[in-house]
């Protein structure tokens, strides 16, 4: 569904990208060219700021947000999710907040407040709030990570992982191809 917010914005989404029916989207957002949103994700830009403002919710092109995603913003906050990046399934991205290019986020990870640098990964059930992660960082599944200092002990991303979130974006890229072309069918 794409609906206006209280504040009259409606989503701005470029024609090649595929938003799945059950998806949910409102307010001040823009898609970028061949993401994919899938199933049930609800991408909310609603809250304004103390003087009445709003940033938007922007997706780079080629990225995906998978099955469950919430994507929202506190007090009308900015939140950017670079291009080739991938939100995996029930993941909360919570702003003010932002993703870079060619990043994977795990299942059910929690970003609030941060930035995530390029090609980082943040693998299952982390939380990731208050910081800033540097480009190429990989983040363990099941971490916590509220500060700068917690970043200390986290390892670089080996070419292996950064393979797979780079594989992860290309399937859901075939996926806005195939799913385009079946929306003319129904």
């Amino acid at each position: 569904m794409i609906r206006k917010n209280p504040s009259g914005d409606l989503p701005v989404i470029h024609e090649s990208a595929y938003v799945d029916k059950t998806a949910i989207l409102c307010g001040k957002i823009v898609v970028g060219e061949n993401v994919f949103v899938g199933p049930y994700a609800v991408i909310r830009a609603d809250e304004v700021d103390v003087l009445g403002g709003m940033e938007p919710i922007i997706i780079g092109a080629h990225s995906n947000i998978q099955d469950g995603v919430v994507i929202h913003s506190k007090a009308g906050g900015r939140v950017t999710i670079g291009e080739y990046t991938s939100i995996a399934h029930r993941s909360i991205v919570h702003g003010p907040c932002e993703v870079g290019s060619h990043v994977f986020i795990g299942f059910n990870s929690v970003l609030f407040n941060c930035t995530v640098g390029d090609r980082s990964v943040v693998r299952h059930n982390s939380v990731v709030e208050g910081c800033h992660v540097p480009p190429g960082f990989y983040i363990p599944s099941t971490c916590n990570i509220h500060s700068d200092a917690d970043l200390a002990g986290i390892e670089q991303v080996t070419p292996q992982v950064a393979d797979f979130s780079e594989s992860v974006a290309l399937a859901n890229h075939e996926l806005v191809r195939g799913y385009k072309k079946l929306q003319n069918e129904f």
